[in-house]
């Protein structure tokens, strides 16, 4: 199976009335952050399904290896279920990864959406079920964030438009347009991927990265392996979200442009995406244009059908 990243099936767009499926196939929850998130998803018209036992706490995770896998594979496979929101990151989902029957996930494609952590399902589920997939707020986030952020989760999963993202405070950090695949997510998961076979090719993308908690000298650490290792090879052009807790942002923008000097691709920063409280949703495996001097992001096409 190849790690490339190429045009990918889509997930059926959601209407009102349509269920959305929980899986947590990270670290467990607090239940009642957990129930304010699923309010949220049920005052925009969905209805939701938990699984009975969905965590199953086990240390730093939500449930054995085997628990989690399994109920994820089954919000995969339950024909009553319309898509799948997480209900956590935190720590766990590069366990389950051999675990999960990435066949049987192709030929049942649903809009999946989590972030953090759950890059390393994302990074799956593009090049091994080849579907495209979203990065966006988790249940346990989502009573925390702002109407920024939900009305950009609604339009994510349910618009038949484009979708097209500008940070209000758009930082250039090398200037230009391209276009590409959009992928990527969490730093420090998708550093943790190197040498496994999870591990994506990054050729042709525009790779979105984000983190939390990680010291400066961390993130140039990542980064320099992510670059010593050939992930940068190919790369059309650099997204940086929210590096929440991690430091002044100029200085990991300073970083960011030190890594890539060689590269001469554009890069921008300033995206409301990932561990802020605003986390704005966008497609992952989806096709866009990033523009640094327009300051924004936009897509070619939709990452739902109808």
């Amino acid at each position: 199976m190849t790690n490339s990243i190429s045009p990918l099936s889509k997930p059926k767009r959601l209407s009102p009335g349509d269920t959305i499926g929980i899986a947590a196939p990270a670290g467990p929850y607090a239940e009642h952050e957990f129930e304010k998130g699923l309010a949220v998803i049920q005052d925009m018209g969905f209805r939701v399904k938990v699984p009975e036992n969905l965590q199953l706490p086990k240390g730093f995770l939500a449930g054995s290896d085997e628990h989690r896998a399994s109920l994820l594979m089954d919000m995969f496979t339950d024909p009553t279920v319309d898509a799948i929101v997480c209900a956590r990151g935190g720590y766990g989902s590069i366990r389950i990864l051999k675990r999960l029957d990435w066949e049987v996930v192709r030929n049942h494609p649903k809009i999946f959406v989590g972030f953090s952590d759950i890059s390393a399902l994302h990074a799956s589920l593009i090049t091994r079920a080849r579907q495209a997939v979203f990065h966006g707020p988790m249940v346990i986030s989502l009573g925390k964030t702002g109407n920024k952020t939900r009305a950009s989760y609604l339009q994510a999963m349910t618009s038949d438009q484009p979708i097209a993202i500008q940070p209000d405070n758009p930082i250039p950090i090398c200037a230009g347009q391209t276009t590409g695949i959009v992928a990527g997510g969490n730093l420090a998961t998708l550093c943790h991927l190197l040498g496994t076979p999870f591990a994506p090719i990054y050729k042709d993308t525009i790779l979105l990265l984000e983190d939390i908690t990680e010291a400066p000298y961390k993130i140039d650490r990542m980064l320099y392996q992510m670059k010593l290792a050939g992930c940068f090879i190919g790369v059309n052009g650099i997204v940086l979200g929210s590096f929440q807790e991690s430091g002044n942002y100029l200085e990991i923008c300073d970083i960011v442009a030190d890594i890539f000097k060689d590269k001469n691709v554009p890069v921008l920063a300033g995206f409301e995406i990932g561990h802020g409280r605003e986390n704005l949703t966008i497609p992952l495996g989806i096709r866009a244009t990033l523009d640094t001097e327009e300051g924004g992001l936009t897509y070619a096409e939709t990452a739902t059908s109808s």
